[in-house]
């Protein structure tokens, strides 16, 4: 596939899509986003493919773009395993210091985290906002990934205690 080729049937599909009724309007529309798709995708794999060979690692700033692993993931070229990249995403979600990754389930699509000790007050609505914030940065880097699970920690645990401030109760020193 050479972009010459590719620009040529592009055009060819566009003519033909000013040129069609209704049915064939969407089929010309559907062969178009393919032919890009192909072509992109042709492009990313050949980019791979070529930083791979020079021996330095200017890989490591490509995988780290989250533009770029989005489209290397799309087109199944990105090189590092699910919990590598969802490692990537809970550091993208800035949650790398609060929770751990445990477990990824590839047949249920669910990734399991656990809160770190020290990693926050534990509180419900802080935790909800955390997995908030992976699951959608899991959506770039792992989007293999349909399910976060991130207990709570137990109250007894994880709970804060309450100080109470006050007046002293009367004959009190």
């Amino acid at each position: 596939m050479s972009a010459e080729r590719t620009a040529r049937r592009i055009e060819e599909i566009l003519d033909g899509l000013a040129a069609s009724g209704d049915g064939e309007a969407a089929a010309a529309a559907e062969e178009l986003v393919r032919t890009l798709m192909e072509f992109y995708g042709a492009g990313l794999a050949r980019a791979v493919e070529l930083l791979e060979k020079r021996g330095t690692d200017p890989m490591a700033a490509l995988l780290a773009d989250e533009v770029v692993a989005g489209l290397l993931v799309l087109h199944d070229l990105h090189p590092e395993d699910t919990l590598t990249r969802a490692g990537r995403a809970v550091h993208a979600a800035r949650a790398g210091t609060s929770v751990d990754i445990e477990h990824f389930d590839p047949d249920s699509g669910t990734l399991r985290l656990a809160a770190r000790e020290g990693g926050g007050c534990g509180c419900p609505s802080t935790m909800d906002a955390t997995r908030q914030r992976i699951e959608a940065a899991l959506s770039c880097w792992a989007p293999e990934v349909t399910a976060v699970e991130l207990p709570h920690a137990g109250p007894a645990a994880r709970e804060p205690a309450l100080l109470q401030i006050g007046t002293r109760p009367p004959g009190a020193p």
